[in-house]
């Protein structure tokens, strides 16, 4: 990692300003399936955006995409190394629970 582990992720908003409050991704099978973006947030130099489904809610599940820039608009990369997913993840907790006490 690029000691991105311990830092603070700050919240970001690309993905809602380019596609609103919900984004349609296509599926491996060809369908679509529409995500509702939880968040969208900047750890070290790398954005990430935390995205839900429909089916997804009931299990409070998320599924962690690394957003980049092309020709101007953001999009969505699969995360293929664990260290980056888990830095990711745990950031995206950290966002969730900022007002909750920690012991």
């Amino acid at each position: 990692m690029s000691g991105t582990e311990h830092a603070s992720p700050k919240t970001l908003n690309s993905l809602k300003n380019a596609f609103g409050n919900d984004i349609e991704l296509v599926a491996d099978d060809g369908g679509v399936e529409v995500y509702f973006i939880k968040a969208e947030f900047q750890l070290g130099d790398r954005v990430y955006a935390a995205l839900q489904s429909e089916a997804m809610r009931s299990e409070d599940e998320v599924e962690l995409f690394r957003v980049i820039q092309a020709d101007g608009e953001p999009q969505l990369e699969t995360i293929e190394d664990d260290e980056e997913w888990e830095a990711a993840s745990e950031a995206y907790d950290d966002l969730l629970f900022a007002d909750d006490e920690r012991p």
